[in-house]
């Protein structure tokens, strides 16, 4: 049994779209970010970085202890040798689609995740101009990358579908927060239908749909106890 320590943000999604793909068993275990759970002392055994997801495997194929992963690229690279599914194992394959995941990881996903976050705190915190500009200009690139690498091929990694299409797809949902329009990009939009209509896509992507908080529904009060918080478990000084 696999425990999956989550919250459905995209990268918490990654995960749970292989486990309905596979039909994995597993046990969710809501880890609420905008209550601070991440920053528990029993979390943070899990991962030292204080962020979501992380899995504990109580099955682990060296028939040990308990095994925990963090970071959701290791964990798909784990989850994957552990099913046998969605990784090849030959040299080229598996290196086809393992620099894809790492470019996810190092490029698709922080960038797009700093678009969307300046485009929706407006000037809160001042002139936000220069940054929205700058990341809403870089998403632009990197679905550049994506439709390019789609042109001539039916996945990101080849003809099968693979963990690079399940780490790269749940951060591409949400294009038009993030200032898109996929309509410029006609290679990428034909690979993102055709994933999201996969049935195991749609259950990972619908996992914790009851979970999720919209913050700025929220009355100033309670918005403020939240900010206050995370700004203590940071040991950071709380902002008047």
């Amino acid at each position: 049994m696999i425990d999956l320590h989550y919250w459905p943000t995209p990268n918490g999604k990654k995960v749970s779209i292989f486990l309905e793909e596979t039909g994995t068993p597993y046990r969710l275990v809501p880890v609420n970010i905008g209550r601070g759970d991440q920053f528990k002392p029993d979390y943070l055994k899990l991962n030292p970085n204080h962020r979501m997801p992380a899995i504990v495997d109580h099955e682990p194929a060296d028939g040990g202890s308990p095994l925990s992963v963090f970071e959701s690229g290791a964990i798909l690279f784990y989850l994957a040798e552990k099913t046998g599914k969605f990784w090849p194992q030959d040299l080229r394959g598996k290196y086809e689609v393992t620099q894809w995941v790492i470019w996810q990881m190092a490029n698709q996903g922080p960038k797009l995740g700093e678009a969307g976050h300046f485009r929706r705190l407006g000037d809160r915190e001042g002139d936000q101009s220069y940054a929205v500009r700058r990341f809403t200009d870089e998403a632009n690139r990197l679905y550049g990358v994506l439709n390019m690498r789609l042109r001539d091929r039916r996945y990101l990694a080849g003809d099968e579908f693979t963990i690079a299409d399940i780490v790269s797809y749940p951060w591409t949902v949400n294009w038009q927060a993030q200032g898109q329009d996929i309509n410029e990009f006609t290679h990428f939009k034909r690979w993102f239908e055709e994933v999201g209509a996969r049935p195991g896509v749609q259950r990972g992507l619908a996992v914790g749909a009851d979970l999720s908080t919209d913050n700025s529904k929220l009355s100033e009060e309670e918005q403020a106890r939240i900010r206050k918080i995370l700004y203590n478990q940071r040991a950071l000084p709380v902002p008047d």
